[in-house]
């Protein structure tokens, strides 16, 4: 069985506005003004197999907004005003194969990595999707979210206890409200910017600085070489240099050429 509930300018609906169709299959709220679903809405709709709630203002879907799901197969959500998207809510719906997010304003940050990877995973098991194109940061505005590294992705902050929660109420205050410095508000905002989504600096190429060590052994070893041949020339040299300074020197201390040479005197004389 289907309803067709498009068109018709709804803003709300009544937590009970389903109960009683429990065989419903193809639930139809397009081109309406509906800004939020109740959290158990669709929860008596055990049978349902496709729901459509593209063109609406909704800007935030529960997580247990899905908890009866397992039958569905088909969920459209494009051209909401939606930012993130639960993974536990995604992974409420085991049997969807048709999956429709686009013209949405998708805030690309460490909140939307658990519906990167789940898209990542619902692909390779064959399902098809229109696809999550980044409406902020500016750094990633109009990009493809599966298209963006891993990498670049930096690890939400966990927010951090808040002191004054855990003391207790002053005699006097207002309601129990306690005022809260402008530091609080301040350090929230610093968290939001850690939490937006950061390119990593480039590491230095591998092969290149492989490369580098393999010339600057090459040049060096030449250089040696080189150092080591004019070293073996320069003894040579030097060799060669001495041995012929010193072969007069040797024949005139000869005894015997000594004599010969008296006797050849002493015949001219």
């Amino acid at each position: 069985t289907a309803l067709n509930l498009s068109n018709n300018s709804l803003s709300d609906l009544a937590p009970g506005a389903f109960h009683g169709l429990q065989h419903l299959q193809v639930l139809n709220l397009t081109q309406n003004s509906l800004l939020s679903l109740e959290s158990r809405l669709f929860h008596s709709l055990p049978q349902l197999r496709e729901l459509d709630l593209s063109s609406n203002n909704i800007s935030h879907l529960p997580t247990s907004l899905g908890e009866t799901w397992e039958n569905l197969t088909i969920l459209a959500v494009q051209q909401n005003q939606l930012q993130q998207l639960d993974r536990a809510l995604l992974e409420s719906m085991p049997s969807v194969r048709l999956l429709f997010l686009k013209d949405n304003l998708w805030k690309c940050n460490c909140h939307l990595l658990g519906l990167k990877l789940w898209l990542e995973k619902f692909i390779y098991k064959g399902g098809i999707t229109d696809g999550v194109i980044c409406g902020s940061p500016d750094t990633w505005k109009g990009k493809d979210l599966l298209r963006i590294p891993h990498e670049l992705y930096q690890p939400c902050p966990l927010a951090a206890p808040d002191p004054e929660s855990s003391q207790p109420q002053r005699p006097g205050s207002t309601h129990g409200v306690v005022l809260r410095p402008s530091e609080n508000h301040n350090s929230g905002e610093r968290d939001l910017l850690e939490c937006e989504l950061k390119p990593k600096p480039r590491p230095a190429n591998l092969r290149h600085a492989i490369a580098t060590v393999i010339i600057t052994g090459v040049v060096c070893g030449i250089v040696c070489l080189m150092m080591l041949a004019a070293a073996i020339y320069g003894c040579t040299y030097a060799a060669i240099t001495a041995q012929y300074h010193g072969g007069p020197l040797v024949q005139t201390n000869d005894p015997g050429k000594v004599e010969e040479k008296e006797r050849f005197d002493s015949s001219l004389a």
